[in-house]
């Protein structure tokens, strides 16, 4: 079946390729920040316990919107670990947990990485005429670039 929305073909396929890197390196930093608020421990383990509940709990809720907006597109939005271990720029969390400093900084290495993988949208989205795709990107790199800076200032002495 033809896919008339405005966007060719090629595009269309740049597009998803680049929202399946996203997907993976935002599935990727929501394990690993929903396993160190489980393992977090120190004396800063209420405040970051906290925080990163709420940041799992937005990536949590990212993941969707992407995947939709790559099978809007009219391909298949990958879903598998070994898929998303592929696709991610985001290292694995660490078997043993880190001490509370070190889950902060591959945190905020995290979300930078993350930002960047949303901003690899705009070119391609801007050539297509896709506001769709541009819009989610730009959230993202607001939310990602927000939670690093937060992260960040926990790691200032």
């Amino acid at each position: 079946m033809a896919i008339e929305i405005g966007i060719d073909d090629t595009k269309r396929k740049e597009i998803a390729e680049g929202l399946s890197r996203l997907l993976a390196d935002t599935y990727t930093l929501y394990l690993t920040t929903h396993n160190f608020h489980w393992n977090v421990t120190g004396r800063m383990f209420n405040s970051l316990h906290a925080m990163f509940m709420v940041q799992y709990t937005e990536l949590w809720n990212a993941v969707d919107p992407i995947a939709e907006r790559i099978r809007s597109l009219a391909e298949p939005a990958p879903g598998s670990y070994a898929q998303f271990a592929k696709l991610s720029s985001l290292a694995d969390a660490p078997e043993t947990p880190p001490r509370a400093e070190a889950m902060i900084q591959i945190l905020v290495d995290g979300h930078q990485a993350t930002a960047r993988s949303a901003r690899s949208l705009f070119p391609v989205a801007d050539e297509a005429g896709d506001q769709a795709t541009a819009d989610l990107a730009t959230q993202r790199v607001a939310v990602h670039e927000k939670a690093a800076w937060m992260l960040r200032a926990l790691l200032d002495e």
